[in-house]
């Protein structure tokens, strides 16, 4: 049984598109944010729903135009490690959580942001 509902927070997303219709600028808000509610900006953002009717996983990714490519690895390393963190919590899944864990440290090592040990000569 669902419990009622005592609180409703919105977040607004506004998207600034060019003439290619290629994001130039990501602005967000929520009226439950604690720093207020004006719109703070962005370059890059994942949204994932899971349609409770259909079972299939909604997406919208999006990032701008002057988003860089280390930014994007970065962001991408950030957003696999909270995917594997979020996964652990909702199934206490440990055995998968590690699995996943151990490609994020192999993505941020592939991608440079987590640092290569050096080779000690033998």
């Amino acid at each position: 049984m669902n419990k009622p509902i005592v609180k409703k927070s919105k977040i607004e997303i506004a998207i600034g598109l060019n003439e290619d219709k290629h994001p130039e600028t990501i602005h967000w808000k929520s009226n439950d944010n604690p720093d207020g509610e004006n719109f703070s900006e962005c370059k890059a953002m994942m949204l994932s729903l899971f349609d409770k009717e259909y079972k299939d996983t909604l997406k919208i990714d999006l990032w701008t135009t002057e988003m860089q490519v280390e930014e994007m690895d970065r962001f991408v390393f950030q957003s696999l490690r909270a995917l594997a963190e979020t996964y652990f919590k909702a199934t206490n899944n440990k055995q998968l959580s590690n699995d996943m864990q151990l490609f994020v440290d192999y993505f941020g090592k592939q991608t440079g942001i987590i640092p290569q040990e050096e080779e000690k000569p033998g």
